[in-house]
């Protein structure tokens, strides 16, 4: 028959702990933090702490420590991530291609051209109406003509456009 040392009791006491409830802990850390990988290092250091403890003293219930233990870890496993989450580096915004970019811009300048070659007028009306966005009783204030006289001139400056704009996407 062996005598155990004091020693070895603690660690048979440590290692029924941790072979009778490492699963529903766990479980706990899983549904704290969502993840298993996290959760499992949650557990884990949990157990380490409930160790170091119960090498310098004796605890009542070192189950509710352990379960306060896990439950605090996870607390901190979320809000580590909340930091990270808010220092995060913004993803950059959708960029058109070098290609697109000198089409546009080439579109642009056959666009310029073609309304350089309308009437001044049916020029003001179009490009106030379409490029400024104001409607045509704001357009005949500026202008100073008739809400009928810009319908006109947009009309006729559209009929104009069509022709020299032909082909242009």
């Amino acid at each position: 028959m062996m005598i155990e040392s004091p020693d070895q009791q603690d660690l048979d006491d440590f290692t029924a702990l941790y072979v009778g409830h490492y699963e529903q802990l766990l479980r706990l850390a899983v549904l704290l933090v969502g993840d298993m990988a996290a959760a499992e290092d949650v557990v884990q250091e949990a157990f380490i702490r409930v160790h170091r403890t119960l090498g310098s003293r004796s605890l009542h219930n070192p189950l509710a420590y352990l379960r306060q233990a896990a439950v605090n870890l996870a607390r901190s496993e979320l809000r580590r991530r909340l930091v990270r989450l808010r220092h995060a580096p913004r993803p950059m915004p959708d960029a058109a291609s070098a290609e697109e970019g000198a089409c546009a811009a080439i579109s642009r300048q056959e666009v310029i051209v073609a309304l350089r070659r309308i009437p001044a007028r049916q020029r003001k009306a179009v490009v106030l109406r379409y490029w400024a966005d104001l409607p045509e009783a704001e357009i005949a204030a500026l202008i100073g003509v008739s809400v009928g006289a810009i319908k006109g001139y947009i009309s006729r400056g559209l009929s104009r456009l069509g022709p020299l704009l032909d082909g242009v996407p």
